[in-house]
């Protein structure tokens, strides 16, 4: 028989066939889909570094109306973490996640912890805008070599000038003011103020790659549980200890401080989003928007003067940004033929 199997269809080899060619589409259906990375990167950008960049100001308005606290306002974000559990609770999942991986998720949650109490720390010593760029520059270069050494995961050539040239951006902006720091505080409490931020760097770059080794359901509800319950059992304890809890009585404080939660909550999700979608070295330097945004609240809400130097950093991070998303957007064609 010259044609085809009669029982199972099979095409006769012995002819030559036809070269495929893939399915072509009208130009109208033709569209294209960004990658995962692609995908990650601007739920960082949108969801993780822009809301992230109102909790900076929004903290330092409460501070100025009450006086409230940074552990107590890490108190209330750790608040606004604990209805999860009825989530988790609907959906019949242990509250502290699997047991296997259950030492890991708390080891996440606790780095968290660190991470955000090294940043309060911090800012008591040096500006709140030093602060944090140190840590966001210290937990992009961090994230970098450790998922090099780690999990050897390369870079390209674009990711890396992106990631250096977002680098640059933030010592452009926290360098000219390192002389006059030092002239008005005394060089010691300087230097740990700025030991403390990058520790609290490498505390995230750390927690994002523990992050990226959980691996079942509801992984990101639990980890967020369990990041209010671990910065609850620490930082309770450690107001009464360390601070003065203070009760505002204006609408102003309450405000700010549920805006900083809800936006600290929003950004927390999407970052532990993204970084299991692109590499955490350049979610991390999209992050630096929130420096970008931080600044501009600081002169167009908070009246407070911004240096040319600070304008030029903030303009090299975003060019640095830009190239790391251009970089990583992928189309793919719908109808193309897989291989």
């Amino acid at each position: 028989m010259a044609g085809s199997h009669p029982y199972f269809n099979l095409p006769d080899f012995t002819q030559p066939s036809p070269p495929s060619t893939p399915p072509s589409l009208p130009s109208h259906q033709r569209c294209c889909r960004p990658s995962d990375a692609t995908k990650g990167l601007l739920v960082a950008l949108l969801g993780g570094g822009l809301p992230a960049g109102f909790v900076g100001p929004f903290s330092r308005m409460a501070y100025q109306a009450s006086h409230l606290p940074s552990l107590e306002l890490l108190i209330c974000r750790c608040l606004f973490h604990l209805p999860i559990a009825l989530l988790l609770k609907l959906r019949r999942d242990p509250l502290l996640g699997p047991p296997d991986v259950r030492g890991r998720a708390f080891l996440h949650a606790l780095l968290n912890v660190l991470s955000i109490g090294c940043a309060y720390s911090a800012v008591q010593v040096v500006p709140a805008g030093n602060a944090a760029t140190v840590r966001k520059g210290s937990s992009t270069v961090c994230s970098a070599l450790l998922a090099l050494c780690l999990e050897s995961q390369g870079l390209s050539g674009y990711d890396w000038c992106g990631l250096l040239g977002s680098t640059l951006g933030l010592i452009i902006i926290v360098g000219p003011g390192l002389g006059t720091l030092q002239e008005g505080t005394t060089g010691l409490y300087t230097a740990l103020g700025y030991v403390l931020a990058f520790l609290g760097g490498l505390a995230l770059s750390l927690g994002l790659l523990v992050y990226r080794s959980l691996h079942f359901p509801s992984c990101l509800p639990t980890v967020a549980f369990l990041f209010g319950l671990v910065g609850l059992l620490g930082s309770v304890p450690g107001l009464f200890v360390l601070q003065t809890p203070v009760l505002p009585n204006d609408p102003l404080s309450w405000s700010c401080v549920g805006a900083v939660s809800i936006l600290a909550l929003v950004s927390f999700a999407c970052v532990s989003y993204a970084v299991t979608k692109a590499h955490p070295a350049l979610v991390c330097a999209v992050l630096h928007s929130e420096v970008v945004v931080a600044l501009m609240l600081q002169y167009y809400v908070l009246y407070e003067t911004v240096a040319p130097s600070d304008i030029m950093g903030a303009g090299v991070v975003l060019g640095s940004i830009a190239i790391i998303t251009a970089q990583n957007l992928s189309c793919e064609k719908e109808g193309q033929v897989e291989e």
